[in-house]
């Protein structure tokens, strides 16, 4: 059984494109084949990571059997595994499918009408008796864009509060921070295609051929057409990412600061920065550090020589001269991919202000192939969350909840009485969590994400949500950790059985399609958002009959933002394989690479330069000094050892759809503690021994893999087991501008259990 479950990971492993090599372009189609040639095929887009990646849904006898790729669509038709069988997870047999209420300590089964009555009463009741901000909505990058922006304008504008927020704080809040603090607006500024042109990739923080194993598949696909092309990976981890690398960048966790600022330090020793573009369109620092010129930016430099990133890091300085060449080299294309490695730390901001760092000095930005980008974890992060909204700080598109101009331009939009909008900055994520914790928000609504399991520090805030005197209502597909704590639970339709707009990475917008209806009595969260709002008195709010007349709403409120996509009207987007936005007009194709003269239609005609920050008043980018500084939690004598947590290519977040798929399940089901050989010897443990590791917040027990792809010193376990609650050990220490967790970074001790 041992070895069958090995030689399955192992084909997997492969099939999936995690070494990139192989393809899964034409497996759908043979495997539609034996389902009947009477199969109706529906486009769509995949329901898991950001990258995107449109599918074509088959649909048999009313049921959903099979998926496919899209040729069309930027990823060619190619899938990875978990999109390949995407169909498995309508149908397992745990599907909720009944509405239930906590009685006697107990979850049963109830109406909808006993349900939603229950859940309005308690809304309004805590609004009346003990103010707006007693009551928070917590969402996700899962939801449609129409499903998030409702539920968005039913708190705002219906109970008069800023407590929205939603599972991207986790995620991509520091990816949000660097591009605003940098370029004055939210979201990469360069596209997918650039992936084609670049002739160096610096992936910083991205395990890519396991959680966007489509990127990484384009990115080798490049490397193979131009063997020429570099890939440099950041990692202190030898992930399967660092399989097609040149040059694997390890360190310390938590040093990667000091290395980034290094790699300038070289290219400005060298000369090698674009001193024209620089001249014209930077600026370094702003705010407390504004009159401050490019020369404070070289002083600033001075102390990180190689040498002192090697002895912060660990890294080699000769691996670090030579990710400097490579990417300053004049000539080439450089481009930069990130994700949580960046972004889940407490330095999360700045960490991307050092990648943005290195394309401005060297003015490898805004051409093909050189571009920085964040990749992003969920497939509506952007487009359902950072760009309409869903967060506490944030107003849809562009605007901020603590702008009063901004406030008052929405209340117009909506129609609303001036005022109305509340002026009360909303709790970010770890603080909505600790405000029910402290009983400040006596009501919450969470929707399609599951932080029993996946907030850090989770005993705490598993407590806060089962607690007797708050009221915590759910609505998922299936019962997670977090419905286990709720007092109720609405059953909701799942992908395929609903309809709505999802934004990935690279701005893109595409329409995904219904194909089949929901079992039992589960309804679409925008259907019962709207139910929700009319008992609780906010009909007038949310008019719509269907999500595509919200999104005709949602068009208009973005129509005169940087966001810009009046030109996606719904029947376009029906049609055509995902639009990039700024897309003003219905004849417009779609914007490859923003603030770019000729490119972006947001920049005027007869500007001067090659760029127009417009996201900034001055149009000019930030150069920002940001040190060296030490993560929240370090080893020390009592916790010795460094712990962080990831994906595997075979599952996805908490695993509450993946561990649904049978191959998916049997692969990799448990999460497994990596260690290193010497750490396991020096502890005499052996790989399939059960491991207790404890942190200063809790513990959790996983069996051992010993293994050399994690350093010595480090532990690395998989976030997907509901059994093995890894985020019981990891900190709920923040960002203090973004504010997202360090999720990447503790300190444990481990012992045999």
């Amino acid at each position: 059984m041992v070895e069958m479950s090995i030689s399955r990971r192992k084909f997997l492993m492969t099939s999936a494109a995690a070494s990139a090599l192989l393809t899964l372009g034409k497996a759908p189609d043979a495997v539609a084949r034996t389902v009947g040639d009477s199969i109706k095929w529906t486009k769509g887009v995949c329901r898991y990571c950001g990258t995107g990646c449109g599918v074509y849904k088959g649909v048999q006898d009313g049921k959903l059997v099979a998926v496919k790729g899209d040729p069309k669509n930027h990823n060619q038709g190619f899938l990875c595994l978990k999109g390949f069988l995407l169909p498995q997870i309508l149908y397992d047999s745990r599907r909720l499918t009944t509405p239930q209420i906590r009685k006697n300590g107990k979850l049963v089964d109830a109406t909808w009408d006993e349900a939603l009555d229950l859940v309005a009463k308690k809304f309004t009741s805590s609004v009346k008796k003990h103010g707006p901000d007693s009551v928070a909505f917590y969402g996700s990058g899962q939801g449609y864009t129409e499903e998030s922006y409702a539920a968005n304008k039913l708190f705002r504008a219906g109970f008069a509060t800023n407590n929205i927020e939603g599972n991207p704080r986790l995620c991509m809040a520091s990816a949000v921070g660097g591009y605003v603090t940098t370029f004055g607006k939210d979201e990469p500024m360069g596209c997918y295609e650039d992936i084609d042109k670049a002739d160096v990739f610096f992936l910083v923080g991205s395990n890519t051929a396991e959680c966007h194993p489509i990127i990484f598949q384009r990115i080798a696909r490049r490397k193979e057409h131009a063997p020429d092309t570099k890939v440099v990976v950041f990692d202190p981890r030898k992930t399967p990412t660092t399989r097609i690398a040149d040059l694997h960048i390890p360190f310390t966790p938590g040093t990667d600061l000091a290395i980034l600022n290094a790699i300038a330090h070289l290219i400005v020793k060298w000369d090698l920065v674009d001193k024209n573009f620089i001249k014209k369109q930077l600026t370094v620092g702003e705010g407390k550090e504004a009159g401050k010129q490019w020369q404070h930016y070289v002083d600033f430099l001075a102390t990180y020589t190689p040498e002192y990133a090697e002895s912060v890091s660990g890294c080699p300085k000769e691996k670090i001269i030579q990710a400097a060449k490579w990417f300053s080299e004049k000539g080439k294309a450089s481009m930069s991919l990130w994700t949580m490695g960046l972004n889940q730390r407490i330095r999360g901001v700045w960490l991307n202000n050092l990648c943005h760092n290195l394309h401005l000095i060297t003015g490898k930005i805004g051409k093909p192939g050189s571009t920085p980008f964040s990749l992003t974890g969920q497939p509506n992060a952007c487009g359902g969350v950072r760009d309409q909204g869903g967060l506490s700080h944030l107003l849809p598109y562009g605007k901020l909840s603590g702008k009063p101009e901004h406030r008052a331009a929405m209340e117009k939009l909506w129609g609303l009485k001036p005022g109305t909008l509340p002026s009360r900055p909303g709790k970010h994520a770890i603080a909505m969590f600790q405000a029910l914790e402290k009983k400040e928000i006596k009501c919450m609504y969470i929707m399609c994400t599951n932080p029993g399991q996946t907030l850090p520090n989770a005993n705490r805030y598993r407590k806060a949500i089962a607690a007797d005197d708050v009221f915590v209502v759910c609505a998922d597909i299936y019962p997670t950790r977090t419905t286990e704590l709720a007092d109720v639970v609405l059953p909701a339709a799942v992908w395929g059985e609903k309809e709505g707009v999802y934004g990935c990475s690279e701005r893109r917008y595409q329409l995904d399609s219904k194909v089949v209806d929901s079992p039992g009595l589960a309804r679409p969260d925008f259907d019962i958002l709207l139910d929700l709002g009319k008992r609780c008195g906010f009909g007038d709010l949310l008019p719509w009959k269907n999500p595509a007349e919200a999104w005709d709403e949602i068009r208009r409120i973005a129509k005169d933002t940087p966001y810009a996509f009046w030109g996606m009207t719904r029947e376009r987007l029906r049609k055509e394989s995902g639009i990039l936005w700024p897309c003003p007009s219905e004849d417009h194709p779609g914007t490859k690479r923003r603030y770019v003269a000729g490119e972006d239609p947001l920049v005027p005609a007869d500007w001067p330069e090659r760029i127009m920050f417009y996201g900034k008043p001055n149009k000019r980018a930030v150069v920002w000094c940001r040190p060296q500084a030490a993560p929240e939690e370090v080893p020390d004598g009592d916790y010795p050892y460094f712990f962080t947590t990831g994906r595997v290519i075979e599952h996805w977040h908490s695993g509450t759809m993946t561990m649904k798929c049978r191959e998916l399940k049997e692969s990799k089901g448990i999460a497994e503690l990596e260690i290193h050989p010497e750490d396991a010897k020096a502890l005499k443990i052996r790989t399939g021994q059960a491991v207790r590791v404890i942190s200063r917040r809790g513990n959790a027990v996983f069996p051992a893999r010993v293994t050399d792809t994690s350093p010595r010193g480090m532990f690395f376990v998989h976030m997907h087991d509901e059994d093995r609650l890894c985020n019981k050990i990891t900190i709920d220490a923040y960002d203090p501008g973004s504010k997202q967790p360090e999720f990447k970074i503790c300190a444990v001790k481990v012992e045999k259990a």
